[in-house]
């Protein structure tokens, strides 16, 4: 562990130990006889033997009739719990619902459930029954409806998907009904209420989405790599990444379909709006942040965001925005910012030891009322480096400044503005990244490219860039695209191969095992690639939906627009010595399915930009002396004004 990790550790363990050295969390009123589960240094203890736990499934009534059979489907859960939890011993929940537990399977090792006779799961995948059932927790994996050993069919981020895990929690407080196989009645008596949700992917885009309804009892969220919004998954500014992804997804994790499942499928098909890219009520659906089946204003959990700048899967601005929005209704929240691919915490290079103790410490303060200072700590975890992470109050980094940088008619990129009636001209045709950022001083009908001199200092770019372009077209619309670029041989995370790390054989444990179901999963490192260039930040629009997502406004031929757009958010640094650069383009083949148009592209350089926001020099931890002022539940961060960065 790095000096800086072992010092945040030991801080963080003396700010516990003078808190609660040796404490018994109290038993419910007459029962004082039963167990009780044991906090030591801010952190619950394992008391309770995990190979004694419950281990037992129920299916939950859900309100959603998805495959239209005329019964309400019915949510597979099923559970492991300490063996004494009961009416005498109560305890919280932490739930990973999940599509993937008989397809792909969950972790970096891709584990799925396994069953003994009865029915029961006796390997639960992930870490988190092993270390956490010992801890007085119980640990649900949930079937998403349509899923697995669930009823139903999946309708991929809709109201099945949403309302099918809120009924589990509304069943662990007492507002929703369950059976046992045998029809019998199932109470969750054994359980406090309190409930969290964690999971990577689409298990932790149902946690994000069962927290948007508001629904009481959830605590907090743990959502790694996950979608707050369908459209930004499947959508950029109406540039659409790929056409019916929806049935596919729903086809895959539906490892049993049948025609009534296929109809559902026929339908996300018919509503997604593939032929005009634009955001309809079929994505309201399926919005986190301000939707039809809820928005962040309705989330009452804390909430601790994991996510990668380079997750070219669930791209960042799901979190970006996501984060932003948690943010302005004063949402209590921590968030973790990787470098890697779509990546779980868990496989961090060096890091596991320090999120699985984190990890405990958030649960415990959000579940267990255990008082460890979480809450107090600096807000962010910032990777910075091949493996290289510094911790500052919050992201993006709060004290960085805006560069508008302006391309001009020689191909340079600057402060100031290019001279009056300077054009640059491209076609919007197909075209990959690797070709749109090739050879960037030899002219490409394809493209236009400029570029900084040697930077003399190093820059880090902590946020989300804006493209702000006047163009005109000899056709109705175009797509564009925007590459902001690092010019320069250096070695970086190299997040294309293996999503950035590769697993390694010697293994590490974490929580206790049996025979069926052990805690030690294959350690990783990061992969690490010289080059001698990075696309740092990437964004695309349809011009037509300049000015609206829902209605498409063409722009008549030969007529000045602007459109102004924001990229990937990314925090990266540009070292010195290298170069910034500038891509605009038109249809990335890369990432997006859609016929180019073929329009040709003329930009006004004299009122064209991209907004950087960035932050002076080497990164180094930034921590306030009053930590404070930035964390509780009753806080807001005040807006920071916009200030102008002047340097080029």
């Amino acid at each position: 562990m790095s000096p800086l990790r072992t010092a945040r550790l030991a801080a963080a363990l003396t700010l516990a130990a003078a808190t609660a050295t040796a404490t018994a969390l109290p038993a419910q009123a007459g029962a004082a006889a039963a167990p009780a589960i044991t906090v030591e240094n801010g952190r619950t203890q394992p008391v309770f033997s995990y190979a004694d736990a419950v281990r037992e499934h129920v299916y939950v009534e859900s309100p959603v009739d998805s495959d239209s059979d005329g019964a309400l489907d019915k949510v597979r859960v099923d559970i492991i719990r300490p063996k004494e939890s009961g009416p005498g011993l109560k305890v919280p929940v932490i739930i990973d619902e999940s599509p993937y537990y008989d397809n792909s399977g969950r972790g970096n090792e891709g584990e799925r459930k396994v069953y003994d006779a009865a029915g029961n799961v006796t390997k639960f995948p992930l870490f988190y029954d092993n270390y956490f059932v010992p801890r007085g927790y119980a640990v649900l994996n949930v079937d998403m409806l349509g899923t697995t050993r669930s009823e139903g069919c999946p309708d991929v981020g809709g109201r099945a998907d949403v309302l099918g895990g809120k009924a589990v929690i509304d069943w662990l407080n007492g507002r929703a009904r369950a059976t046992r196989a045998d029809g019998s009645p199932a109470v969750a008596d054994w359980t406090t209420g309190k409930t969290a949700m964690i999971g990577k992917s689409y298990d932790g885009t149902l946690a994000n989405a069962v927290a948007a309804t508001g629904v009481e009892g959830l605590k907090t969220i743990v959502p790694i790599s996950s979608i707050s919004s369908w459209y930004k998954y499947q959508r950029s500014n109406g540039v659409v990444y790929n056409y019916d992804y929806a049935s596919w997804l729903a086809n895959l994790v539906d490892t049993d379909p049948d025609a009534k499942c296929q109809a559902v499928r026929d339908r996300l098909d018919a509503e997604d709006g593939d032929d005009t890219g634009d955001y309809n009520a079929f994505w309201a659906e399926r919005d986190y942040i301000k939707g039809l089946l809820g928005d962040a204003s309705k989330v009452r959990a804390g909430v601790f965001v994991v996510h990668t700048v380079n997750d070219l899967n669930v791209k960042p601005d799901n979190f970006s925005t996501w984060w932003k929005a948690l943010a302005e209704r004063g949402v209590p929240r921590k968030i973790w910012v990787g470098q890697t691919q779509h990546v779980d915490p868990f496989d961090f290079e060096g890091r596991r030891d320090l999120w699985v103790d984190t990890l405990h410490r958030w649960f415990d303060y959000w579940l267990h009322g255990v008082r460890n200072g979480i809450m107090q700590e600096p807000r962010a975890d910032v990777e910075v480096g091949p493996a290289r992470w510094i911790t500052q109050r919050d992201w993006p980094a709060p004290l960085a400044l805006k560069a508008s940088l302006r391309p001009a008619a020689d191909g340079s990129l600057g402060l100031r503005p290019a001279a009056a009636n300077s054009t640059a001209s491209f076609t919007d045709v197909a075209m990959s990244e690797e070709a749109m950022v090739a050879d960037v001083g030899t002219a490409n009908p394809g493209r236009v490219a400029f570029t900084t001199g040697a930077l003399p200092l190093d820059l880090r770019l902590s946020g989300t860039p804006t493209a702000d372009l006047r163009v005109k077209l000899d056709k109705p619309t175009a797509n564009l695209t925007a590459l902001l670029v690092d010019f320069g041989e250096a070695a970086r995370v190299d997040w294309r191969r293996g999503q950035g790390i590769t697993t390694l054989a010697e293994e590490d444990c974490h929580g206790e095992s049996t025979a069926a179901d052990d805690a030690c999963y294959k350690k990783v490192v990061t992969n690490v690639a010289t080059r001698p260039l990075e696309i740092v930040a990437r964004g695309w629009i349809d011009v037509q939906n300049r000015h609206s997502l829902s209605q498409a406004e063409p722009l008549p031929a030969g007529t000045y627009g602007t459109v102004k757009w924001l990229t990937l958010p990314q925090d990266y640094t540009f070292r010195k010595g290298h170069r910034i650069g500038l891509v605009i383009a038109g249809t990335d083949a890369t990432y997006s399915d859609e016929t180019a148009t073929g329009a040709t592209v003329t930009v006004d350089l004299a009122r064209s930009s991209v907004a950087v926001p960035f932050v002076l020099g080497t990164p180094l931890a930034d921590v306030p002396q009053d930590r404070s002022r930035f964390h509780g539940p009753d806080r807001v961060d005040l807006p920071q004004p916009e200030r102008t960065f002047q340097f080029f």
